[in-house]
């Protein structure tokens, strides 16, 4: 079991920067692939960013040279570093762990740290 609790949300203007984190406990955490997502209000879900196990990283196109998802095995923690923010990255963002083997599919979730970029 994994439990997930992310932080680093808040408003910003357009252009600024925020980091989030999310923190895992439990053990073995370099063995999940990491993801950040996000839900505006009346939207899907839809992934922002990953990280393997291996540190190997995708994107988003709308973030693509903005967003930099990281890892740190030591602390347990991943992040999203967001930069040159725009209104339409306004979400709810959550963080997911997740890892398949033969015979199951691990997959968790955070709570959600709301994400707001207005003037």
């Amino acid at each position: 079991q994994v439990q997930l609790v992310e932080s680093g949300g808040g408003l910003v203007q357009p252009g600024g920067s925020l980091r989030l984190s999310c923190v895992a406990s439990g053990s073995r955490f370099s063995i999940y692939a990491m993801g950040w997502y996000r839900q505006a209000p009346g939207k899907q879900r839809e992934l922002v960013a990953s990280i393997t196990s291996g540190g190997s990283t995708n994107y988003a196109d709308s973030v693509k040279g903005r967003f930099t998802i990281s890892r740190d095995n030591a602390k347990n923690t991943v992040y999203l570093q967001m930069d040159s923010l725009k209104p339409e990255d306004t979400a709810v963002y959550y963080c997911n762990a997740n890892r398949a083997t033969s015979f199951k599919l691990y997959d968790y979730w955070g709570q959600g740290t709301q994400v707001t970029v207005s003037s």
